[in-house]
């Protein structure tokens, strides 16, 4: 058909009338509106909005099996550090695509007693050369730039603040010749990790052992030095003062904040947050608060989403974040937006901004107006709608440290933090009723609920909750304290039996109680061990709490058995199966190696006043943080500017 070109009507017109023609663009122009709208407001419209992304900010998060294992402080299966528990399809593509082994001086420098009259971190700065810094690193727009709140904190009246030294007496060091003997071949241990680190990996993430290189990993988007930051802590407690130099002076000339890549939200605050704050309120060197500080204004933007909880992943450098990609339809992690809390209320204290305390309560707030399945937290929430995905309840990955943070965050309030205490004895008076079952053996274990029904496992993650019931015990019902030690006491005792059963008598990430088996795995891919910390953790709170001798054997097995399998000419590496004495080793020193497991053991083989509780609570990587006494600092800091001298 041929359109003749009428008068006053143009070609493109197609024969109609100008209002028509008015008409139809302005139904097109809806369209395209309506249609880029969606784009942006659909629920699952996180994924669509990446297509508009820079090719730095779009590109997914690829793992290798060593670098999934960094992700989650607590993930289940085979899947520890990066996919979802229950996700074994995926599990087994990582494997097939890259094999385990591919990524996967005793001498003391002599330290005086410092008890609690002599103890001055100040004084012992000024012995080790550390140099009076300005903290206040921000632009005139920086959060952490306030000319009424940036002095704040005063180092001076946090140390009035504590009511015993950190370091003990004589930190900590036992009367008993063999836990002494067996605390020094902690350190030892500690000693070798260290060395071997510096001499291979220096730098890098993570070491490497058997082929005595550098392992930088991709979960902590471009930042550097993690086993560096991870061990300030277990170094300064230890006494290994020259190692802990050469910490510090790398933190303070080669950590850069700057980086631009895709970092887990949940790795960077449980590690260097946490590694960064806890070294500052052990020693006061200035470095460590200006980095922290400045670190933590770079998390901020992870918040940025409809309901305020943040996504798992975060460019430091844009500040643009997104789920993980195994995550269910986009979904936040409990264990994630729920392990900040911690660090972000200290994240407020040394800086005087309250955003950080607001982010973490808005979490809060958000949890308490859902409607929880039987009492229940699952596991995956979307940040978006501010509902629960799907129905996935453990205490062990995916979930842990959520439930951690709840009785810890109550603890370091001083114990005032009320909505905190509530929603733990809640949440723990839901998991007795429905996840803590018995074996026909008589084990007390925690099993997993998926939509009402129970997969009678247990990964080694949640063996934490052991000492997480115990260190509750005394703060609930009266009448259920003796309970909730007895039920603490069960469960380390389970998680005993995992590591006894085993040939190599280290325990499997994960082992069940069904099919006849009890507290052991009965999956090739669960017969794993990673240097994990859980079970030595709960070791080191019942021992405290009880003083039972059997813990310290207990933590005495654990370090022959790491001498025996774990330990290679080039440090410490994890094992394929811990069934089998013809070990096959992962060719992986973790970080959390050194922050957790060799501090826990040193703990439990150290006197109690070394890091006590009455002061002390320790975040997931076991970084210790202060109890925060905000009636004693008010107190020092009106008497400081009365010009008063502050009573010791």
């Amino acid at each position: 058909m041929v359109f003749r070109k009428l008068p006053g009507v143009s070609a493109s017109g197609m024969g109609l009338r100008l209002s028509q023609k008015f008409v139809f663009l302005l139904f097109l122009s809806g369209l395209v509106t309506l249609c880029f709208g969606a784009l942006f407001f659909l629920p699952d419209s996180v994924r669509l909005k990446r297509i508009f992304l820079s090719k730095t900010e779009n590109s997914a998060v690829t793992v290798s099996e060593n670098d999934a294992r960094e992700h989650l402080k607590r993930l289940p299966g085979d899947q520890e550090r990066g996919f979802a528990k229950g996700d074994m399809n995926i599990k087994q593509k990582l494997i097939r695509k890259s094999s385990i082994a591919h990524e996967s001086r005793t001498v003391e420098r002599s330290v005086g007693s410092k008890g609690q009259e002599d103890w001055d971190p100040a004084r012992t700065n000024a012995e080790l050369g550390d140099k009076a810094r300005n903290p206040d690193t921000g632009d005139e727009t920086s959060p952490n730039r306030n000319s009424e709140n940036k002095n704040i904190f005063n180092y001076e009246t946090f140390k009035k603040c504590l009511l015993k030294s950190p370091l003990g007496k004589d930190y900590g060091k036992p009367a008993d010749p063999q836990t002494l003997q067996r605390r020094e071949k902690v350190k030892e241990m500690m000693k070798f990790a260290w060395d071997s680190y510096k001499q291979y990996a220096w730098g890098k993430n993570e070491l490497r052992p058997l082929t005595r290189n550098g392992h930088i990993g991709n979960m902590f988007g471009g930042l550097r030095g993690a086993t560096i930051v991870d061990s300030l802590g277990t170094l300064y407690i230890m006494g290994l003062m020259d190692e802990y130099e050469e910490a510090k002076e790398w933190v303070e000339n080669n950590l850069d904040l700057n980086a631009s890549g895709e970092a887990s939200l949940f790795e960077v605050n449980i590690r260097y947050v946490g590694g960064l704050l806890s070294a500052y309120y052990l020693t006061g060197a200035e470095v460590f608060k200006r980095k922290v500080l400045e670190l933590g204004e770079k998390l901020l933007p992870a918040f940025n989403t409809p309901t305020g909880i943040p996504r798992g992943v975060i460019n430091l450098g844009s500040g643009n974040s997104w789920s993980w990609g195994w995550a269910s339809a986009g979904s936040s992690i409990l264990a994630e937006f729920g392990t900040l809390h911690l660090e972000f209320m200290h994240l407020t204290e040394l800086s005087g901004n309250p955003v950080y305390t607001e982010k973490v309560m808005n979490i809060r707030k958000l949890l308490n107006k859902i409607e929880k399945p039987h009492g229940l937290y699952p596991n995956f929430l979307s940040p978006v709608s501010g509902n629960w995905v799907q129905h996935h309840v453990s205490i062990g990955g995916l979930g842990d440290s959520f439930y951690e943070y709840l009785i810890k965050s109550y603890l370091m309030s001083d114990k005032t933090d009320e909505e905190a205490k509530r929603m733990y004895y809640s949440a723990l008076q839901a998991i007795e009723t429905n996840l803590v079952q018995k074996s026909p053996g008589g084990l007390t274990y925690v099993a997993e609920w998926r939509g009402g029904i129970l997969d009678h496992k247990m990964g080694h993650l949640a063996c934490f909750s052991g000492g997480m019931v115990g260190i509750g015990a005394d703060d609930g019902p009266p009448e259920k304290r003796q309970h909730y030690l007895d039920l603490a006491a069960e469960i380390t005792h389970t998680c005993h039996e995992s590591y006894t059963r085993s040939a190599t008598k280290l325990g499997p990430e994960a082992f069940r109680f069904d099919g006849g088996t009890e507290a052991t795995a009965s999956r090739l891919s669960d017969r794993y061990y990673i240097l994990r910390p859980e079970v030595i953790e709960s070791y080191m709170y019942m021992w405290r709490l009880t003083h039972d001798p059997k813990y310290r054997q207990w933590g005495w097995e654990a370090v022959e058995a790491l001498e025996k399998y774990c330990r290679v000419d080039g440090g410490f590496s994890g094992i394929r199966d811990v069934y089998s004495t013809a070990v096959s080793h992962d060719n992986m020193q973790q970080s959390f190696f050194l922050s957790e497991t060799l501090k826990y053991l040193y703990l439990l083989f150290s006197d109690d006043d070394l890091l006590p509780f009455e002061d002390w609570v320790f975040n997931t990587e076991a970084h210790p943080l202060p109890i925060i006494r905000k009636s004693c600092l008010q107190d020092q800091s009106n008497t400081k500017r009365n010009g008063q001298t502050p009573q010791e």
